[in-house]
């Protein structure tokens, strides 16, 4: 009981000292400072001030606008934009699992688009044989090396 009567007397003194604050910060009459006065541009020849020139001034109309930087795409949108194959900003299960089709075809070999598990298991048993240098049946670290995909490189941005 005590505690809950000393988080409540706590909490009315932060809850004062909150307002007290606040009501100081709106009775305080802050006035910006007026913008300062344009730099002055001096010809040293003459030691005179010339006037500035504004874009009315200007035979030739106002100054050209700046060449856009270029946007440069965050890993994640080039991912995104690798699937979105038709560019609409939105990817489709077609358009996802179009990279995958290739793999699929491959392991599909009577071409009916269905995946067997046989099928699987054959492409499974092949890439473990291959793997198995020795062919003890057992695959050693440096065997097991060898199935993991290989990586591609990186096309020359030249």
């Amino acid at each position: 009981m005590n505690r809950f009567i000393a988080g409540a007397g706590g909490m009315m003194l932060l809850m004062t000292a909150g307002f007290f604050v606040w009501m100081g910060a709106q009775s305080q009459d802050v006035s910006l400072p007026d913008a300062p006065p344009p730099p002055q541009i001096f010809d040293t020849q003459s030691e005179q001030v010339l006037p500035i020139a504004d874009e009315t001034d200007m035979q030739d109309g106002p100054a050209p606008p700046a060449p856009p930087k270029a946007y440069r795409a965050s890993r994640e949108e080039k991912r995104f934009n690798r699937y979105d194959r038709d560019r609409d900003e939105i990817i489709t299960r077609l358009e996802l699992m179009s990279s995958r089709t290739k793999a699929f075809k491959k392991l599909d070999v009577d071409g009916n688009n269905l995946l067997t598990f046989e099928e699987w298991a054959k492409a499974t048993s092949d890439r473990f044989a291959g793997a198995d240098k020795n062919g003890n049946g057992q695959l050693t670290r440096a065997e097991f090396r060898t199935t993991r995909p290989k990586r591609k490189t990186p096309k020359c941005k030249c």
